[in-house]
């Protein structure tokens, strides 16, 4: 067993869900300036975010995305109407956002920060973003609990997200937790070893990962019709 590193006392962190889509929002914040961040908002979930935000008494600087997400609309633009706040996004994805990051930046909230790492195959512009004072990551679709986005839509590439998750993720020490945008099992986290022995995918070798995924034959997204345009354009905002 891995030990884990203990949560700054002025780290705040809430892990929130969306049952019709599966998906994780984070809330990360700073207890002493008060400042932070929600990473993957969902548009039906806003009003509970922000209800809770206020509850902590805490000030919203960055809705932030960890891709294009194509099975939810995001929350972002609406939180951007009601809080005020600025949606950040990597600058690859090609979505409209006030914040654009690049890899090796830091999302700075209060004294904490989350540095960015790229992480496409599932789309483009993914990105994990990684708070290593605390050590832990957020993994967006690239990589699930026992498990990875899929690669058969939306600019998907297998080969990609194999070396993505190797050369960014897997990089990290083995005592990191992992938090995905999504879980259908309920499990809510994990950690780099676990995932580095136990992931029935990605502890293959890279060509039958390829070939498990060009075999998966799953369903067309329900949503990606009228999710993948709202969220290039920062989610609905009225």
């Amino acid at each position: 067993m891995t030990k884990h590193i203990p949560f700054n006392e002025e780290f705040l962190f809430r892990q929130l869900f969306d049952s019709e889509s599966c998906t994780y929002t984070y809330l990360l914040g700073d207890v002493e300036t008060k400042e932070c961040v929600l990473i993957d908002p969902v548009l039906e979930q806003v009003d509970r975010d922000i209800q809770l935000i206020k509850e902590l008494g805490l000030s919203l600087k960055f809705a932030m995305n960890t891709h294009v997400h194509a099975d939810h609309v995001t929350g972002t633009g609406l939180l951007k109407t009601k809080c005020n706040c600025k949606s950040l996004i990597s600058k690859i994805s090609g979505a409209l956002a006030d914040v654009y990051v690049d890899p090796g930046d830091k999302v700075q909230f209060g004294k904490f920060s989350l540095s960015v790492r790229p992480t496409p195959g599932h789309t483009n512009g993914c990105v994990t973003y990684v708070c290593d004072s605390q050590g832990i990551a957020f993994t967006g679709d690239a990589l699930l609990i026992r498990g990875c986005g899929r690669t058969d839509f939306q600019e998907g590439n297998s080969g990609t997200l194999f070396e993505s998750v190797h050369k960014q993720i897997f990089s990290l020490p083995d005592n990191f937790r992992l938090f995905p945008a999504h879980d259908y099992k309920g499990f809510t986290s994990t950690t780099v070893l676990e995932e580095k022995t136990l992931n029935p995918r990605l502890t293959k070798s890279k060509e039958e990962f390829i070939n498990i995924m060009n075999n998966l034959n799953l369903a067309y997204p329900k949503k990606i019709d009228i999710a993948v345009p709202a969220n290039k354009k920062c989610g609905i905002q009225d």
